[in-house]
């Protein structure tokens, strides 16, 4: 086995522990009632944290798949890094933007930060889902990725 593919198991074996992490960690934060600014940070600061490891492990894994000749793996981890990198770039400003309205505007801001939290939420299961698909694929069909 060549060090480029033991490279391209390690960061596609990251890649999924960050997202079941982070997935199976944000769903007892649901509980939270997101009305206090300790609420809200915590859980600010745990989608940021998230969005900067799915960056840092889906570009690993997209550059360590290229160099081992996994083309389709390496887009498809490639995606997902960009998406990450996105996703930190409107998501957490969102969350900090209905921060700071919690008192002025109460309920309603409290209302969409939780809808952005569980829509986070969503996109992380989607995207396991999408990983754990691809790589099942690519073992059926080896010559595809």
């Amino acid at each position: 086995m060549s060090a480029a593919l033991i490279a391209a198991l390690f960061f596609t074996v990251a890649l999924l522990v960050t997202h079941a992490y982070f997935l199976l960690g944000s769903l007892p934060l649901l509980v939270l009632k997101h009305d206090t600014p300790m609420d809200a940070r915590f859980v600010r600061g745990f989608f940021d944290t998230y969005y900067l490891a799915a960056t840092l492990t889906a570009g690993g894994t997209a550059m360590s798949c290229a160099l081992a000749g996994r083309l389709a793996l390496a887009l498809g981890a490639g995606a997902l890094a960009l998406l990450a990198a996105m996703l930190r770039r409107t998501v957490i400003p969102k969350m900090d933007s209905l921060r700071t309205l919690f008192q002025a505007s109460g309920s309603d801001a409290i209302a969409a930060f939780r809808r952005i939290h569980v829509a986070a939420i969503g996109l992380n299961l989607v995207q396991l889902v999408l990983i754990v698909w691809c790589l099942i694929a690519a073992s059926v069909n080896p010559g595809a990725a």
